[in-house]
């Protein structure tokens, strides 16, 4: 790291340069203000030492211009006994730290290092930030259709908003998990987690512990305390996946949660306070389920303040060029093929077909196209649809055929989830859309039958 000293004293600016060069540092030295404006000119240290009391200029001169050209710089002010009221004004316009001459060594050293692990980590907190906005912001909601511009708009807005919950309905594989990431990416709280659940994916009471954690001893397995998704993504986003199969029990529990932003642990009797934006999804009519009593009507009113409607692929089949484009060239790049086009023929036969799988499905056939395909350029026939996407030559072979003594299904499911994940690389996400699960139903699935200890071991 490059450590800027800035002070008058000589026999200071040599103690500290040979501190900090025994830290494994590089140091730059600064005896006024003049010298000190030429030095971060030159080159932006990684952090400043900054005396109060200079020959031509005071700190807080200094402290203020490297506010404005770098404000996430370290600055850790020296100053004297008398003027320690100045360094504290200071820390107030953004300093991270100060010490009083005569300063401990030992003790500014440990200030330094804490420092550099701080602006460190809020650069990669920073760098993560960049990049999930990279991959999954608005940018990614790809169409030129009407309803997809509007959509665009609305999540712009949802996004820059205080809005603390979002319903999100549409076909399965319309995208809402695309929108849902970048309503969150491009917010206010995109430094902080996004927790995505897919309701079906676990029995109800794994579910509510899931969201909500559990104490130790809560029940049979529960050994020790857990936090659950609420808890882990305070500041941030939940996205509730299906939220239209959640029973009734937890339908109510989260109703409370909404209300009043709190909720209790399983097993627990203390209420925990959480700041987080809630996403949900259904791909089903939650209004008949009201009528049906299987959804209860003061949570869809609690749900239903902002409402996006994502239409079927086939109702913007406008979409579809630039959707091929898009998959095109992130597969190209994944797989690292030369594959850079799609035949005329190709197009018109996914224009022409009705996408029951919408995007999902797209991306799917894209997917399988570039990886199999062998020519720079996607031809009709490397896109399979539909049935032809898994038939064989066989047609009327069945998959599996059933033993005479019959056999363990949970066995049998194993082994199919462990094909998937040998094939894919233990990516969970992929050996999901390999069985047509989600990543949720495949993660509880490694759980279920002790897969987990085998991905840690790849």
């Amino acid at each position: 790291m490059n450590i800027l000293v800035i002070d008058d004293e000589k026999l200071i600016r040599w103690s500290l340069k040979e501190r900090m060069t025994r830290e494994g540092h590089a140091v730059t030295e600064a005896e006024d203000g003049k010298s000190a404006a030429a030095a971060l000119d030159a080159e932006l240290p990684d952090l400043v030492l900054l005396d109060m009391k200079l020959p031509d200029t005071d700190g807080l001169t200094i402290l203020k211009s490297i506010q404005e050209r770098a404000p996430e710089l370290p600055v850790i002010i020296i100053t004297a006994y008398s003027t320690v009221d100045t360094a504290v004004e200071a820390m107030r316009l953004g300093a991270y730290d100060y010490v009083s001459k005569p300063f401990d060594l030992e003790e500014l050293t440990i200030t330094v290092r804490r420092a550099l692990e701080a602006s460190t980590l809020r650069r990669e907190v920073k760098e993560h930030t960049r990049e999930q906005k990279s991959r999954f912001g608005i940018h990614n909601l790809v169409g030129k259709a009407r309803s997809m511009q509007e959509i665009g708009a609305l999540v712009r807005k949802v996004s820059q908003s205080q809005a603390s919950t979002v319903l999100i309905r549409g076909e399965s594989g319309t995208g809402k998990d695309v929108v849902a990431r970048a309503i969150h990416v491009e917010s206010a709280r995109a430094d902080k987690p996004f927790m995505n659940i897919t309701c079906t994916a676990l029995q109800d009471t794994l579910l509510e512990s899931e969201l909500f954690g559990h104490e130790k001893g809560a029940f049979t397995d529960a050994k020790n305390q857990k936090k659950g998704l609420f808890e882990l993504a305070n500041g941030g986003t939940v996205f509730l996946d299906e939220i239209g199969d959640m029973s009734p029990t937890l339908q109510a529990k989260l109703l409370r949660a909404l209300e009043e932003r709190a909720f209790r642990r399983v097993g627990g009797a203390q209420d925990i306070k959480v700041d987080v934006r809630i996403i949900a999804a259904t791909n089903r009519p939650l209004e008949k389920l009201i009528e049906e009593k299987k959804f209860r009507e003061d949570l869809y009113y609690r749900l239903n303040i902002i409402t996006i409607d994502i239409p079927p692929l086939r109702e913007r089949r406008a979409d579809i060029p630039l959707l091929v484009d898009h998959f095109l060239k992130r597969f190209a790049s994944e797989f690292r093929k030369p594959v850079d086009d799609i035949s005329s023929d190709g197009l018109r036969k996914l224009e022409g077909y009705e996408w029951p799988g919408n995007v999902r499905e797209l991306k799917n056939v894209i997917e399988r196209a570039v990886l199999l395909g062998s020519g720079p350029v996607v031809a009709a026939d490397d896109l399979m649809l539909g049935r032809m996407a898994s038939a064989t030559p066989e047609r009327d072979k069945k998959l599996f055929s059933l033993p005479a003594k019959g056999f363990k299904f949970d066995d049998l499911e194993k082994d199919i989830v462990l094909q998937a994940l040998e094939r894919t690389g233990w990516n969970q996400t992929r050996a999901g859309e390999l069985l047509g699960m989600t990543r949720d139903q495949i993660h509880y699935r490694m759980e279920k039958f002790g897969l987990l200890k085998n991905e840690r071991a790849t």
